[in-house]
């Protein structure tokens, strides 16, 4: 269990029609010799404290799985959102994490996901994003939102994302596990989910091939220093780098006054200016979200890409190089990141466990040797 268990109710949501599946309770759908709503069960019970099963029918059906059944208390088959509201009376923890019947996958990192985004971003709740598009029916909701929601139901709302967009919503980026959006709403679809594994990864083939390696530090410990060092080194080993780098402040690259200018003025979304020697491309982030590395990942040239190396989206579930000065006065990061696979530091009598590597901050070769030895245990994501 996660520690962010005590906190969570996990809820299925499985009180819907069914109406493109002839009617049928989708929670109760077989795939794979077992129902839609054990796929789930299995996949939350390690990530939460509780569990609610939300039905509209079968009840019976669904308490043998010895987790209480809670049903709308609108009637006529309301949609997700008559769900979230019962399920956030019932729960007894601050959260609730709602996951939909008909997609049988979560991460099993999706409770905590969902909660650091939170945490990391002051917001009131908490969404998957799958890369492109929000998937409002993978939350993290607190309880206390329960009036703002009864008062939306109660005019007559329904849609989610209109409810979502009176709060400070987290968007949290499973762009890596795309599988969790995979749902089953035609026998069709079912026929198809039927003959691949229910693991089965779903990728992104413009970058699916890209070998990506972060470097992670608090600000003053030298990332973007042994960065610029990293590059040199790296293009002397015939490699192809492009950088990624997140900024938190307002980009402007362009000069006001020059046709690139004045076509983002006139409303432009997005201006490419090329030439024999360089392509530049600026886009508005319309959303005004903090973009998530699968947005940038996107734009790249693969040809220009041997690695790509990511300076920022510490957050983000990549293999990464912790940069650690113990004069900034900052604690080490990757106790709370899993994906550290080394720490580069200035101080060589640093305790480290058996799985990570030290690293000599002050020898930015021997950094790019181990970087193309891992290049050569892990080629590609």
């Amino acid at each position: 269990m996660t520690n962010t268990g005590k906190l969570i109710t996990g809820v299925i949501l499985a009180g819907g029609q069914g109406s493109r599946m002839g009617g049928l309770d989708k929670g109760l759908l077989v795939l794979q010799g077992r129902p839609l709503v054990e796929h789930l069960l299995d996949a939350l019970r390690p990530q939460v404290d509780a569990i609610l099963i939300s039905a509209n029918r079968n009840q019976a059906r669904y308490q043998q799985y010895q987790h209480p059944v809670i049903s709308d208390e609108l009637s006529g088959y309301q949609g997700p959102l008559a769900g979230f509201a019962a399920a956030m009376q019932h729960a007894t923890t601050p959260y609730v994490l709602i996951v939909p019947c008909d997609a049988p996958v979560i991460a099993p990192d999706t409770a905590a996901r969902l909660w650091q985004a939170l945490q990391r971003e002051s917001a009131e709740l908490a969404v998957a994003h799958d890369g492109e598009r929000l998937q409002p029916v993978h939350a993290l909701i607190p309880v206390s939102l329960l009036p703002s929601l009864q008062a939306f139901l109660a005019n007559g709302d329904r849609k989610i994302d209109l409810w979502y967009a009176q709060h400070r919503v987290a968007m949290v980026d499973f762009s890596d596990y795309r599988t969790m959006f995979r749902n089953i709403n035609t026998p069709a679809q079912q026929t198809a989910m039927e003959q691949t594994p229910v693991n089965a990864p779903v990728t992104d083939q413009r970058t699916a091939d890209l070998a990506i390696l972060g470097l992670c530090a608090w600000s003053g410990a030298g990332k973007t220093t042994l960065m610029t060092h990293l590059i040199k080194h790296l293009k002397a080993a015939g490699l192809q780098i492009t950088v990624i780098k997140h900024g938190h402040h307002q980009i402007e690259l362009d000069t006001p006054g020059k046709d690139t200018y004045r076509f983002r003025e006139a409303g432009a979304d997005q201006v490419l200016l090329a030439s024999r020697k360089r392509i530049a491309i600026m886009q508005e982030c319309k959303t005004q979200r903090e973009p998530e590395l699968a947005d940038v990942l996107r734009f790249i040239n693969c040809d220009c890409a041997d690695l790509v190396l990511v300076e920022g989206f510490k957050h983000t579930t990549i293999p990464k190089i912790e940069v650690h000065r113990p004069s900034v006065g900052k604690p080490l990061l990757y106790p709370d990141d899993s994906s550290v696979l080394a720490v580069a530091t200035d101080d060589l009598t640093l305790d480290l466990p058996p799985h990570l590597a030290k690293l000599d901050l002050n020898q930015p070769d021997t950094i790019a040797a181990f970087i193309l030895q891992w290049l050569k245990r892990h080629p590609r994501r």
